[in-house]
Order: C-alpha cells, then sequence, then structure tokens
C-alpha cells in the first residue's frame, strides 16, 4: 500500500449508526458548556434543530437520524438497563 488512508468521523457517522450519532452529539454539546440531556430533550419534542450546536458539525449530523428512530434507541437502551 502505497497511499494513506484516510478517516472522516463524518464520513463514519453517516453511516447511520444512530447511537454513535447521538454520542458524537451530546459530546459536543458538553464541549460547548451546554447540558445535553436538556438541549436533546429540547430537540426531540420540539424537532428544532437549533437546539443543538453546530460545533463539530453535531447540529448536520443530528439531523441525519430522524427523531424517532433516536427515541426508539434511548428507549431500547433504557429498557435493557431497567431489567437488569
Amino acid at each position: 500500500m502505497k497511499n494513506t488512508m484516510k478517516f472522516s468521523v463524518e464520513d463514519y457517522l453517516e453511516q447511520g449508526n444512530q447511537k454513535d450519532i447521538l454520542l458524537y452529539v451530546f459530546k459536543a454539546l458538553e464541549e460547548k458548556g451546554y447540558n445535553p440531556v436538556n438541549q436533546l430533550v429540547g430537540y426531540l419534542l420540539s424537532g428544532d434543530p437549533t437546539y443543538i450546536t453546530t460545533y463539530n458539525d453535531a447540529r448536520t449530523m443530528i439531523k441525519k437520524v430522524e427523531r424517532d428512530e433516536i427515541l426508539e434507541e434511548l428507549l431500547t437502551h433504557y429498557m435493557e438497563c431497567v431489567k437488569k
């Protein structure tokens, strides 16, 4: 191999892994000093992407996943933890 491989977080996240996108957005919100839970709840309830920071393209990333898919991921994870 002569060429250097390039890795892009955006390309990886575009593959549709809701969990990774949610964690990515959560981290971006934390880094900007926001309460990630409050901001994500605001976004999920209203559909208004301005609840999500543009820092590190978090707003672009969150819009790649339907809100109902995010809710499904959250509820599934929560229920798995509660059952234990």
